[in-house]
């Protein structure tokens, strides 16, 4: 075990992303509980907050150790005993930063990613059977892509390979800074799957089904924005330059793919709505998180201009193609780390922090490299999730009843209300009934 001075600097960094990235899973609830309806927003949040609870757990167990462990064959996941409940790790301070704050921050990345996949089934899942599906889930997918994408080989001063990581990173040389595949086209593809095996809605294309508090919404945006700064910036493990470039890149692409999805609804729909502005966010989020070391602030404009219009266009997909996807974790996430995945290979320019060059800098090396990383990672999730829930629906039973849709999921998995209007009237009534016993006696007459 190598033990080196800790760099304070970077070490403040990682932890304050960390905690910034953390506080995406609630604002991820927020967004989401505020687009279902009243009667199921209590179980659209407990679901991210539930991955939050779960991976928490699995990740200290075996999680890190799959993702970041020794590679065990063909780079395809790490050795599951290596770091097993992070033994040994406590006093290791890896290259300057300790090892403890880099498993921090990458915890809450898979946090978030299995959170996101459940917007895609929002109003018709069982709360215990998404827990279950979310510990397999994470386990024979999230986990070994992790190694995949962020898991780097490393060398000593002598040139002797110390640590083996994944195929993509490594091997086809995919850039993925922050999660484009990872987190976004792995929650995406997720959660097409489950969309399919769980059916539509009662009531799809039929009754409406309009947020029931885009407040909320608009509030978890903001909080998804805030924390991507984290996501993004820490992804350089340092507090450096590149961070900073990663930053400034973040924000420019949020703004910039917010303005596209309003401009496209404003041609479409004749109307520029908070919905889409809070939408449009996200989507320039997710589009600049693979490619946000690798453009330029202009190319970040470009790119997040594009992403707005192209997943606003996207969201439209589901009632041509039939598959009800709630919150468009389908449009949004997997169309747009799909396209910021492939945006690598058109807007990289060799200044940024990456160092590469795309078609439009006069090289097509890297974009089939990134093709060929999204499609891999797009069809390995598909293809597990869809039978990881294909078996749970048949064995545990995944959707709940037609009664218990109709009802609302928050009473009848949670045996709660989010807004309990009820008690609040029933508690003033009772406020002006005890006012009228307490009263003294009076001989004064009370007008009627």
């Amino acid at each position: 075990m190598t033990v080196m001075e800790v760099n304070s600097g970077d070490t403040a960094w990682i932890l304050t992303s960390a905690a910034l990235v953390l506080l995406m899973t609630p604002g991820l609830a927020l967004f989401y509980g505020g687009m279902v309806r009243a009667r199921t927003v209590l179980n659209m949040m407990m679901m991210s907050f539930g991955a939050l609870c779960l991976i928490s757990v699995t990740w200290v167990l075996y999680g890190y150790s799959i993702a970041f462990g020794n590679d065990v064959v063909g780079g395809l996941f790490g050795n599951p005993f290596e770091e097993l409940g992070l033994k040994g790790m406590m006093k290791d301070t890896g290259a300057g930063l300790p090892s403890m704050a880099f498993v921090a921050f990458q915890a809450v990345f898979a946090i978030i990613t299995v959170a996101l996949i459940s917007g895609a089934i929002a109003d018709r899942a069982k709360f215990g059977t998404w827990m279950v599906f979310g510990l397999i889930w994470s386990t024979v997918v999230y986990f070994p892509v992790a190694h995949w994408v962020f898991d780097f080989t490393t060398t000593d001063d002598n040139g002797t390979v110390t640590h083996v990581g994944g195929w993509i990173a490594n091997n086809l040389k995919a850039i993925d800074f922050a999660g484009g595949t990872a987190v976004h086209i792995n929650a995406g593809a997720a959660g097409l799957a489950l969309a399919l095996v769980l059916g539509k809605r009662i009531g799809w294309k039929r009754d409406p089904m309009r947020p029931h508090n885009l407040t909320l919404v608009m509030l978890g945006a903001g909080l998804l924005w805030f924390g991507w700064f984290g996501f993004n910036a820490g992804s350089e493990v340092a507090a450096d330059n590149s961070a900073s470039v990663v930053f400034v890149n973040t924000m420019t692409a949020t703004g910039a793919a917010a303005l596209g999805w309003l401009l496209v609804e404003r041609i479409r729909d004749k109307h520029a709505t908070s919905l889409g502005a809070a939408s449009g966010i996200v989507a320039g989020l997710v589009a600049i998180t693979p490619s946000c070391s690798s453009v330029s602030p202009m190319g970040a404009i470009a790119l997040g201009f594009l992403a707005g219009g192209i997943c606003a266009l996207a969201v439209g997909l589901k009632w041509k193609l039939g598959f009800d996807d709630s919150l468009d974790v389908v449009g949004v996430h997997l169309v747009g780390g799909f396209w910021g995945t492939i945006a690598v290979g058109i807007f990289a320019d060799k200044d940024a922090p990456a160092g590469v060059t795309g078609l439009l800098g006069g090289s097509a090396d890297q974009i089939w490299r990134q093709f060929v990383g999204a499609v891999a990672v797009l069809v390995y999730s598909f293809v597990l999730a869809y039978a990881i829930g294909w078996i749970l629906e048949k064995t545990m039973g995944f959707r709940v009843s037609k009664e218990d849709e109709q009802t609302g999921i928050d009473e009848t998995e949670h045996a709660e209300s989010a807004y309990d209007f009820g008690s609040i009237s029933g508690g003033l009534r009772t406020s002006f009934a005890r006012d009228e016993v307490d009263a003294p006696a009076t001989d004064q007459e009370v007008p009627a």
